[in-house]
């Protein structure tokens, strides 16, 4: 399908309010990849993932007409794919978060030099779940500790709390692989 106007971006989008097959297929093509990522740091079964990822699409298609423009049309499709993620999370799992930080957590932590030869979506993969919505919403969707609050229907403390846990296991389990990386080539 080829779109015949100045702008591409608003052609495809009208195409879309029209619930055109062709712009709909476009439209999964482009961002199905970038979208699936996104899916996989909060689910991290590649098929459950999936399932997410045509749950949100049909979302986006069905309520396309309640894109209002204030944000660019694949922010407001990612939200719609985080949003589902988080929906397959709290329906299917229990996730308990813990209020407190431990205090030997607040203890410095002396880092040797980091390698950055590593996959952040494998050391994502590792974490609990908990641990990995509060932190891929932080890190990556640049929510505040009070809209995770809210999203999540847990306390900002807890929030704060479960990403700094998130933080402090991501250093852990990336220093172990790298010790296991260097004793292997030893």
């Amino acid at each position: 399908m080829k779109l015949l106007f100045g702008n591409k971006k608003n052609d495809l989008l009208s195409l879309l309010k029209k619930q055109d097959p062709a712009a709909q297929k476009i439209f999964y093509e482009q961002n199905v990849k970038r979208f699936l990522s996104v899916s996989k740091s909060y689910v991290s079964d590649l098929y459950q993932a999936e399932d997410c990822l045509i749950k949100a699409f049909c979302k986006i298609f069905k309520h396309i007409e309640s894109f209002r423009g204030e944000s660019n049309l694949e922010s407001w499709a990612r939200r719609i794919v985080v949003n589902e993620c988080l929906n397959f999370i709290k329906s299917h799992k229990t996730v308990f978060y813990l209020d407190e930080i431990n205090q030997s957590f607040h203890e410095d932590i002396h880092e040797p030099e980091i390698d950055c030869d590593f996959n952040a979506q494998e050391l994502l993969d590792q974490l609990p779940d908990a641990y990995r919505m509060v932190f891929n919403l932080y890190v990556l969707e640049g929510y505040s500790h009070q809209e995770i609050a809210d999203t999540l229907q847990i306390s900002m403390a807890v929030s704060k709390t479960q990403l700094f846990r998130a933080k402090e296991k991501l250093r852990k389990i990336y220093f172990q692989q790298q010790k296991k990386v260097k004793n292997e080539n030893v």
